[in-house]
């Protein structure tokens, strides 16, 4: 049987998440080239690597337990829409200060608008209910509580690499 035959619509919702990602790997490298030439600094790049390694697998681990003729769970895809419109109102409102990186400029303000006039860290919430938000829609709970909970400590870590790095170079703006 062919490989199309066997791919449902989960497939190709996996498939535009993957799409959507990649394309904000190449906008992030783009603002994180452009910031580095302002005189921008990268801090902990160590731990890049493994948010690159623990997405790709999310999405390779839904693409290949995902069943094809699972029935849509409407509420789930609704708030997991609802979380890249949320996903596109950061990344617009950071405009050439988004990156996947920590990237810092000295004596830059932090952003203040859109929704970063309520959270300090709205982009780093969306990706942390999206990945088990998505994985449960697609009748994966395993992915979700796994794959969640990995991220989740990977954000924590990242926020507290990503705090002490604007404390280093911005201690009047706190």
């Amino acid at each position: 049987m062919p490989i199309v035959n066997t791919l449902g619509w989960p497939h190709i919702l996996i498939a535009f998440v993957a799409i959507e990602r990649l394309a904000e790997l190449v906008h992030s490298r783009r603002n994180t080239q452009a910031l580095l030439r302002r005189g921008g600094q990268e801090t902990g790049a160590g731990h890049y690597p493994l948010f690159v390694a623990l997405h790709g697998c999310w999405l390779i681990a839904l693409a290949v337990y995902a069943p094809s003729s699972l029935a849509p769970n409407w509420p789930l895809l609704a708030a997991f829409a609802i979380l890249q419109a949320l996903r596109v109102w950061v990344i617009v409102s950071l405009g050439p200060f988004w990156t996947t990186r920590v990237i810092t400029i000295d004596r830059e303000p932090p952003v203040g608008k859109g929704p970063y006039r309520y959270f300090r860290h709205p982009n780093y919430l969306v990706v942390a209910l999206e990945i088990p938000v998505l994985s449960l829609a697609l009748g994966l709970p395993w992915v979700a509580l796994a794959f969640g909970a990995l991220n989740v400590a990977l954000l924590l870590y990242r926020i507290k690499v990503e705090n002490a790095a604007r404390q280093r170079i911005a201690p009047s703006n706190r």
